[in-house]
Order: C-alpha cells, then structure tokens, then sequence
C-alpha cells in the first residue's frame, strides 16, 4: 500500500495536521464546555481542507493517475448441459 505514495505530499501533510490540531481545539474545547471554542476547532478542520485542496492546486499534490485505456470487462459465456 505505501509503494502508491498515496499521501505522501506537502498538500496532503498541511491538510491533515492543520484539520488533527482542529480536531484536538474541537475536543479540547467540548471538554470545556465552550462552544465558541468548539467552532472555532471545526473552522481549523475546514481551513485545513481548503490549505490542502490551494496547496494541490498549485503543483505540490500528487499528480492524478492518467491510465490509457480501461480494460474491457469480461464476457459471461453460457454453460452447455
């Protein structure tokens, strides 16, 4: 699974940490009782898919997979007897 490089880019790391420190705000602030505090954390969740998305858009994702041709599905063949 790792030999894909799924996730392994820039944009894929800032995404991720930025939206895991809003995650770790939201819950801190839950604990607290603080609901002002608790959006905050998930407008951090937001930003951090939107860091990654800006980030991609500008060359530092992972470049889409581009296959040539899909390979045609096989045919059901009918059994005799």
């Amino acid at each position: 699974m790792s030999s894909s490089g799924h996730g392994h880019t820039p944009a894929a790391w800032t995404g991720v940490i930025i939206s895991f420190i809003g995650f770790c705000v939201a819950g801190a602030f839950i604990v607290l009782d603080s609901v002002p505090g608790f959006w905050a954390g998930i407008v951090l969740i937001g930003l951090g898919a939107v860091a990654g998305g800006l980030m991609r858009a500008a060359g530092l994702g992972q470049e889409p997979k581009r296959s040539a041709a899909k390979p045609a599905a096989a045919q059901a063949q009918p059994q005799e007897g």
